[in-house]
């Protein structure tokens, strides 16, 4: 999961490149549709998700969130889903030992309650973004386990019944299928993730629980050593609900064999879900690139929506303006459906397409 820099939402930000005068103007020429009292909401992606029964999701920024008008006005009329972009991470509410803030988390909570919005909590058990109480603190084993409890059963009690589901364990794995290093997993063994599940399950029974992770979207070293250990847990009678895959693209580089590794959870009975889409352009982005990433939202949405147990699709913000990508990886950026300016790019018209049936 994308590890946002503190004021990331003042880094200054580089306009949307043209690459000729024009070219990516007409490239991004998406007529967006004018909402009027009696017009159908189907043509929105909150629309389309609605119809299909699935979530439309964005991870929310707790600055424009607040700031800008602009930015809260296309959240809500396209997402029925939001995500904590950092607001509920461990350090963001508890950055001193027993002092907490849950002032951003709150704010998020009740917009989308104030707009017919669901919730995903992300995330609790995380070898990053931990306050630095915790992960300086030396605590044994013992004690570590009572805080990942004691942080379980606080948070989750306190959005009991307004969030849908929780990202409980995130980014256990390395690369090559191996078990991540990670505060967690070096004092407590691989056992936490089990634990923190049931924890979790005890504290809000009605939220579904996931395991989430990156480059675990095409069948690889990645994928099989979560898919043998979500299988283990179903087997031991964890309660485990779904898997996140947190497809974070490259433009051109959506995985050939993503849907049928996304059907192999799901034939395990867990639900899967996209859970912080984007697609990063090499900068400047040439419009020939603007429509590759369109086919790519198109095709990764569909990846998902094509299995039975497909729970929706959330994309990693709603626009360039605030995307982390440009920070994080440097000459990329151009990574979501809107622009800058919130013009719906090209990708607006995939990702519609990916969750139209009828498209």
């Amino acid at each position: 999961m994308p590890q946002s820099p503190a004021g990331h939402h003042r880094r200054t930000r580089r306009p949307l490149p043209l690459v000729a005068a024009g070219t990516l103007v007409a490239a991004a020429a998406v007529t967006l549709p004018q909402l009027t009292p009696d017009a159908s909401a189907a043509t929105t992606l909150r629309g389309y998700a609605d119809g299909r029964g699935v979530k439309i999701g964005a991870a929310v920024g707790d600055g424009p969130l607040q700031s800008d008008s602009a930015y809260t006005t296309v959240l809500d009329r396209e997402f029925n889903s939001v995500t904590a972009e950092n607001a509920m991470k461990w350090d963001a509410v508890e950055p001193s030992r027993g002092s907490f803030n849950w002032a951003a988390a709150d704010r998020l909570v009740a917009h989308a309650s104030a707009h017919n919005q669901g919730v995903r909590g992300h995330t609790l058990a995380w070898y990053s973004q931990l306050p630095s109480w915790l992960k300086n603190g030396n605590f044994s084993a013992s004690e570590l386990n009572s805080l990942l409890k004691s942080h379980i059963d606080t948070e989750m009690g306190r959005y009991k019944g307004k969030v849908y589901a929780w990202d409980v364990v995130n980014e256990a794995f390395n690369e090559d299928g191996s078990m991540r290093s990670s505060l967690w997993q070096d004092k407590l063994g691989s056992g936490y993730i089990a634990n923190a599940l049931r924890w979790a399950h005890a504290a809000d029974p009605a939220a579904k629980l996931y395991i989430n992770d990156y480059n675990i979207e095409a069948d690889n070293a990645k994928s099989d050593a979560l898919y043998a250990l979500a299988k283990q847990l179903l087997a031991d009678g964890v309660p485990l609900n779904g898997i996140g895959f947190q497809s974070h693209f490259v433009v051109g580089q959506v995985p050939s064999t993503m849907k049928a590794n996304l059907k192999r959870f799901s034939d395990l009975g867990l639900e899967v879900s996209v859970t912080e889409l984007d697609i990063r352009i090499p900068l400047p982005a040439s419009s020939a690139e603007l429509a590759q990433q369109s086919a790519d939202y198109k095709t990764a949405s569909e990846n998902c929506l094509g299995v039975a147990r497909c729970a929706g699709v959330t994309v990693w913000g709603v626009s360039d303006k605030y995307s982390w990508i440009p920070g994080t990886f440097s000459g990329y950026g151009a990574a979501l459906p809107y622009d800058e300016n919130y013009a719906a790019k090209p990708a607006y018209t995939g990702l519609s397409n990916g969750l139209n049936p009828n498209a």
